[in-house]
């Protein structure tokens, strides 16, 4: 009997050591070298890819965000700030309970095939907006003028770019609104237009947050 509860006690002891050298190894250890590497070689990415400015992270560069009109009482839907470039439809273009504008809970999409009535009604209307606020004085926008990033929400409903296309569709607005020439709005959305990731994959495209704060630098100055 003694014998035999020496052995289950160093059996325990073992297993206990066992126990502490591994919650050590794999959970303190290993992950503290993970998150060494992480911060040392790919800050940004490992803390959220946050976008700066004024010395406050304003967003991150993955995650799209709206620029809207505080709400009124009346509204169930702020309206867009149009003195703003605008990112894609935020909310599946339709009533959706997966996507959420932006706010991080869940993403996703409409999952409604192209044919689908209802869709096919929102991308009208969709397009009919973006033709009536991006039309200005002496430059009306042409329905057929409207890429199909303007009109439709991304997979995930988070996508924080839009195509150079859309970009340029809102120069004009952008600058009746701001008071600016129109030369400089679409030099800023030149330079923030990224090229094919290592030139063939993805399409171009155009961070709106990063396009914004461009904007608004460039007020400050003027």
């Amino acid at each position: 009997m003694t014998n035999s509860l020496t052995n289950t006690a160093r059996l325990l002891g073992a297993g206990l050591r066992a126990l502490l050298v591994l919650t050590l190894v794999t959970g303190v250890l290993y992950p503290l070298m993970i998150t060494g590497i992480a911060q040392g070689l790919f800050n940004g990415k490992a803390n959220g890819s946050g976008t700066t400015t004024d010395g406050k992270v304003v967003g991150s560069s993955l995650i799209g965000q709206p620029y809207n009109l505080p709400l009124e009482e009346d509204e169930q839907t702020p309206a867009p700030d149009l003195k703003w470039f605008q990112g894609r439809p935020q909310n599946g273009l339709g009533t959706n309970s997966v996507n959420t504008q932006y706010k991080l809970i869940l993403s996703g999409a409409t999952n409604r095939s192209g044919d689908d009535e209802e869709l096919v009604q929102w991308v009208k209307d969709a397009k009919a907006a973006v033709v009536k606020v991006n039309s200005t004085a002496g430059h009306p926008v042409e329905p057929s003028e409207v890429p199909a990033d303007a009109v439709t929400s991304s997979g995930s409903g988070l996508d924080p770019d839009i195509s150079p296309q859309y970009a340029d569709l809102q120069v004009h607005r952008i600058a009746e609104r701001n008071g600016l020439p129109v030369a400089e709005v679409r030099s800023l959305v030149d330079e923030h237009t990224e090229g094919r990731t290592l030139g063939f994959m993805g399409e171009p495209r155009v961070n709106v947050l990063e396009l914004n704060i461009a904007l608004k630098e460039l007020l400050a100055r003027s």
